[in-house]
């Protein structure tokens, strides 16, 4: 199974002989997923921002 992940230092796809681990988010089964990996985390933490349990 292939596994991508975003390099948010160069904001590119990568495979598995991309940058270090600290400068990645992933692994994503998918090219296309890693592409959308920013948008993934800010949907996530808009998510937490707005949840009801952590504003009572």
């Amino acid at each position: 199974m292939a596994k991508y992940w975003f390099c948010v230092k160069h904001h590119a796809v990568e495979g598995p002989d991309g940058c270090p681990p600290i400068d990645r988010l992933g692994p994503f089964a998918t090219e296309e997923e890693a592409s959308r990996a920013l948008e993934k985390a800010q949907e996530r933490n808009d998510e937490w921002d707005n949840d009801p349990k952590w504003n009572d």
